[in-house]
């Protein structure tokens, strides 16, 4: 069966929902006795950040003037981004094979557009 991007991310959200609301209430706070491992209450801190129930993208402004879009965006600046990007799909091995010349290009075309900056019409 071929699976498209789509039901791979949808697929991924809602495993994830059952593996964040693992955590919530009653179990949040418990300690594992032999690792001392402690599960935390991940809607304790409040916003949506965290909460555990909100396992789907919600539609957001991304560019102004624009319809709402719903967007799967990384949470860490350092995993966003062209150059990141670019590292992690290295790192899949997508270009295996590919030349040094083709790295230093790509990583450059990254660089740049990672430092160009919109421009208000």
């Amino acid at each position: 069966m071929s699976w498209r991007s789509g039901e791979w991310t949808n697929h991924f959200s809602l495993w994830h929902d059952k593996a964040g609301n693992a955590v919530a209430k009653p179990l949040a706070g418990v300690v594992d006795p032999e690792t001392h491992l402690r599960f935390p209450d991940l809607n304790a801190h409040g916003g949506e950040a965290t909460q555990t129930n909100l396992i789907l993208p919600e539609p957001a402004e991304f560019i102004p003037g624009l319809p709402d879009v719903s967007i799967v965006r990384p949470t860490l600046d350092q995993n966003a981004g062209a150059v990141a990007a670019v590292r992690s799909l290295t790192a899949d091995n997508l270009f295996k094979g590919q030349s040094a010349q083709f790295f230093s290009t790509v990583m450059q075309l990254a660089t740049a557009a990672d430092a160009a900056v919109r421009q208000a019409v």
